[in-house]
């Protein structure tokens, strides 16, 4: 396929892949926990931020000041001590993932301990947003505040805007992309897997079994987190730019709508659902400027309407049942154990009807 991509098409593919990491995140804490984040976009930006901090720091040893040139437009004249250690690329690529996972497990663990779930944990992810884009957003000396972050040069001395370099970020994501849906498929199979779902089908059930799901649900809050910034990481490096815009709601809600329309509680579905609302933003932003916002909106009512557990969800029910029909077989039976078509009881039936 990357043969057959423009460069700029190419470039669009991994951001959406590195959106899609995102996009995994959130289907593991909602899709298989219950906890819908509308915060998301914190995590994501975190992560683009620590390694654009990074990226700012690549100055050659002949420059004239040894400082992010936007600093010294607001009269710093000391580098701030919190940036640092991102001079070290092994510290910045522990930060991407590390810092939006321990603030999503400080937070995860203030809200669970008190047993604050469903739509006012919502809400509490909703407010830390609000909170992280104006603290963000007014810190022009240190990060630039509303301007974000940009004009990266070079990373390991390669050239970041390179097509060349762009390609070697393309398949990092795609790398990363496999490794995250590894990880996801691994946490949500066998018993933690159960326990996940079982925390979001009935979660007082799950305490009376002798279980305390605060500790479970930190743990999957800061692995989602963790994903959001590593996404939020390979974005920064495909875009050229962070800024405060990334922990804007709206943002936040478009990565919930990603997940609802590929199908909840389906991995494949999180990283369809990513790649094809993306793309059709991209594509209908193109061609219908002025109303492309409508499409958008119309497409989650559809999902909410009518495909209520998304495409993926659709083609495992009605879409195979009615596939089935038009094939001309037997319906699959809904029933669990499928007593209906079991060899055994099928036997002891006829046993039965020979006897009466």
């Amino acid at each position: 396929m990357p043969l057959l991509l423009t460069g700029f098409r190419l470039n669009l593919l991994g951001r959406f892949l590195a959106l899609a990491i995102a996009a995994l995140g959130i289907d593991l804490i909602w899709g298989y926990t219950g906890l819908l984040s509308l915060g998301h976009g914190v995590f994501f930006a975190l992560g683009g931020y620590a390694l654009a901090m990074h990226l700012k720091l690549q100055i050659p040893p002949d420059a004239s000041i040894q400082l992010p040139e936007f600093m010294s437009l607001y009269g710093v004249t000391k580098l701030p001590v919190f940036w640092q250690p991102f001079y070290s690329f092994p510290f910045t690529a522990f930060a991407i993932v590390l810092i939006p996972g321990l603030l999503a497990a400080v937070l995860g663990y203030l809200v669970f301990r008190n047993r604050i779930r469903g739509v006012y944990f919502s809400i509490l992810t909703q407010a830390a947003t609000i909170i992280f884009f104006n603290l963000f957003n007014g810190q022009q000396k240190f990060i630039n505040g509303t301007n974000g972050l940009t004009d990266f040069r070079t990373l390991f001395g390669a050239t970041v805007s390179a097509p060349q370099t762009q390609f070697i970020f393309y398949v990092v994501t795609v790398l990363l992309l496999v490794a995250a849906y590894a990880l996801c498929r691994w946490l949500t199979t066998g018993r933690f897997g159960n326990l996940l779902v079982a925390i979001r089908d009935d979660e007082s059930r799950v305490r009376f079994s002798g279980y305390d799901p605060t500790g479970f649900k930190v743990l999957v809050f800061a692995v989602s987190a963790g994903l959001a910034g590593l996404a939020g990481a390979m974005f920064t490096l495909q875009t050229g730019i962070i800024s405060p815009k990334a922990m804007d709601i709206a943002f936040s809600i478009e990565m919930v709508i990603w997940v609802a329309v590929g199908g909840r509680a389906s991995l494949v579905g999180a990283v369809l659902g990513a790649l094809l609302v993306n793309y059709g933003k991209s594509l209908l932003s193109e061609r219908f400027p002025d109303i492309w916002l409508f499409f958008q909106g119309a497409l989650f009512l559809l999902v909410v309407m009518v495909l209520p557990n998304g495409l993926v969800g659709w083609l495992r029910h009605q879409g195979m049942q009615q596939l089935r029909s038009l094939l001309g077989r037997r319906p699959a039976v809904m029933t669990y154990p499928s007593l209906e078509t079991d060899p055994d009881v099928e036997q002891e039936r006829q046993k039965l009807s020979k006897h009466d």
